[in-house]
């Protein structure tokens, strides 16, 4: 039975060795937390802009001239 003890005692050693690890990288990751991707350069962002206010109206008129060549394609078939 002292054996049986000695190695729960020496598995709760290697638990609470596993648990500080585990904590340590936990802590690690949060400092990097700022950035969702972890992207601490953000150097590839330079040169670029953000989407114009009137993209709306880009995706309205390109479902536009979708639906338009759906239509006229389904006339022309019915003719």
């Amino acid at each position: 039975m002292a054996l049986f003890i000695r190695q729960s005692e020496e598995r709760s050693k290697l638990q609470e060795r596993l648990a500080a690890e585990l904590q340590e990288r936990a802590k690690q990751r949060a400092a990097l937390g700022d950035r969702p991707d972890g992207v601490s350069d953000s150097q590839y962002l330079k040169g670029t802009k953000q989407t114009s206010p009137l993209a709306w109206a880009w995706i309205l008129i390109i479902i536009f001239a979708v639906g338009a060549c759906v239509w006229l394609t389904i006339v022309s078939m019915t003719r």
